[in-house]
């Protein structure tokens, strides 16, 4: 299943090095490479489990790296001390909660001792508006990477692994949290793990058609050199794909249409094409009288072969089997796909032969193609066309589910695919993990310029695929394998963490008690922060 339909309801993030930094440069006679061999020693992670104490770490410590215990008290105060908040990171757990509306909860996981975790906790009175509990290994009695750790939360918690997101910066402790089924996301580099919590936690149409609200009128198509520049034909698939005309800048046509709004990039005129021409009359649905002429007049620019050219320019011979769907889905919506039976067929025979692999003269995508082609079969009412097309268009599709693809290719096929009903949910979240964090999808190459080869794309329409692909997956959604109660560990159900707390003596995480701590004392748990 995607994110989309699992629907994460529990994060677990790291302390350090995450939610907080720290440096280990301190005014004692231990170097940071030293102090962080102190860390890593076997020691010190007894220290972190919490079965012995700090006094007995440092001097444990001391007689392994020949140092005296008072420096390394002094260190590791000032390490200690040296730790700061990571602001951007917590406000981005802010605004998560935020948006789930009390559905998420927030726990924290880290290898660390108790006085240390202590120290954290006093840092701040508001850690229960963040956190809904804080859980050191040093109450847990383990540590991460091992699965005991794990196993241990996830029992206690009463987590369903498979609907956990975990966040860490060391890859051993990730890749043990997704050993159990949760979604592990390694802290690599914050801007790319604040996508993906955006992405995973957030509502992708929703930020999606901000995104789109946001640049209304100025989704602008951009070629592969940098310019900018205005143009019809995306414009119109872009109001296809959402229904909303303010979003788009097109130049009304009174009869055929220009691929350009405003001046050519290449010339002081360009003619008028039939690709943008029927792209246009099926999305904006003019008069059926007007659109008839048109189509009478689009007849007169077959070839010898009966194949369909691209512009209203009997000087410009061109062919390109992308465009000829477009045209044949503009005849066969009005009822007139039987005065392009050539086009027709060679359109089967491109499909059939799967020549729309590597694109044509004028586009670059084969699921562009596949796309298009649904478009096609939507507007066709003729059961003996249908019995033609739709097997193989069904095999094609089924060929193409899991292949490589940028987000464009990727929101085509997921499309094109729906209309078969055929389900491509490894697509769908690889789709759903590109979103950017402003909330639209990368520019992705839609066509080339056949002259010059210079490629063209943009944003708002890479956008507008991925949120009407996103929106068409969730409104079929695919039958889960495992359904989320077989998911969960076979784990004791025991009662969940108290909220964030100071521990009192004895420490108790659930019913493993504090080895180090002499009192036995059964009435004493932990408090309710």
């Amino acid at each position: 299943m995607t994110s989309l339909h699992r629907r994460y309801t529990t994060l677990i993030l790291d302390l350090g090095d995450v939610l907080f930094r720290w440096s280990p440069k301190t005014n004692t006679p231990i170097p940071p490479r030293q102090l962080k061999e102190i860390l890593s020693s076997v020691t010190w992670f007894e220290y972190e489990r919490g079965r012995i104490s700090q006094a007995e770490c440092y001097e444990r410590v001391a007689a392994e790296f020949k140092l005296d215990v008072e420096v390394i008290s002094e260190a590791f105060k000032q390490a200690r001390e040296s730790l700061r908040p990571n602001e951007e990171f917590i406000a981005l757990i802010r605004e998560l909660r935020q948006q789930s509306h009390g559905q998420l909860t927030v726990l924290a996981l880290s290898n660390i001792s108790l006085p240390d975790y202590e120290y954290i906790m006093s840092l701040s009175s508001d850690w229960s508006n963040i956190f809904d509990r804080v859980i050191p290994s040093a109450l847990v009695g383990e540590r991460k990477p091992h699965l005991a750790c794990f196993r241990k939360v996830i029992s206690e918690a009463n987590l369903e692994p498979q609907l956990t997101v975990f966040v860490d910066d060391k890859t051993d402790n990730v890749a043990s949290a997704r050993s159990l089924g949760m979604h592990g996301i390694i802290f690599d580099d914050q801007a790319n793990v604040f996508r993906q919590l955006r992405n995973i936690f957030g509502d992708p149409t929703r930020r999606g058609f901000e995104y789109l609200r946001k640049n209304a009128g100025k989704l602008e198509s951009v070629t592969s050199n940098g310019a900018v520049f205005e143009e019809n034909f995306t414009q119109l698939i872009i109001y296809e794909l959402t229904n909303d005309k303010s979003l788009i800048t097109i130049s009304e046509c009174p009869r055929t249409w220009n691929f350009f709004r405003g001046k050519p990039l290449f010339s002081e005129t360009f003619p008028d094409d039939v690709d943008t021409t029927s792209v246009a009359l099926t999305v904006l649905r003019p008069d059926r009288a007007l659109v008839s002429s048109i189509l009478d007049e689009m007849l007169n620019y077959v070839d010898a072969d009966g194949i369909m050219q691209t512009y209203f320019d009997h000087s410009r011979p061109r062919m390109d089997p992308f465009v000829c769907v477009n045209v044949l889905s503009l005849f066969f919506e009005h009822g007139r796909g039987h005065q392009l039976p050539h086009t027709l067929d060679w359109v089967y025979e491109v499909l059939v032969h799967r020549a729309y692999e590597g694109g044509s003269r004028y586009y670059l995508s084969a699921d562009c193609f596949l796309f298009f082609m649904s478009r096609l079969l939507q507007r066709v009412h003729d059961p003996a066309v249908q019995a033609r097309l739709r097997p193989v268009f069904i095999e094609r599709m089924q060929e193409r589910v899991g292949a490589a693809g940028d987000s464009m290719d990727l929101a085509f096929r997921i499309l094109a695919a729906s209309t078969v009903g055929i389900q491509c949910p490894r697509d769908l979240e690889r789709l759903t993990g590109a979103q950017c964090e402003d909330g639209g999808w990368d520019l992705c190459w839609f066509y080339q310029f056949g002259s010059t080869g210079l490629r063209a794309g943009n944003r708002g329409l890479t956008t507008a695929l991925a949120i009407r692909a996103i929106e068409t997956a969730i409104a079929c959604p695919p039958s889960p394998a495992l359904s989320t109660a077989s998911s969960k560990l076979d784990t004791p159900q025991r009662k969940r963490f108290p909220s964030i707390h100071r521990p009192v003596s004895p420490i108790r995480f659930g019913d493993f008690l504090m080895p180090w701590r002499k009192s036995h004392n059964r009435n004493s748990v932990l408090v309710e922060g």
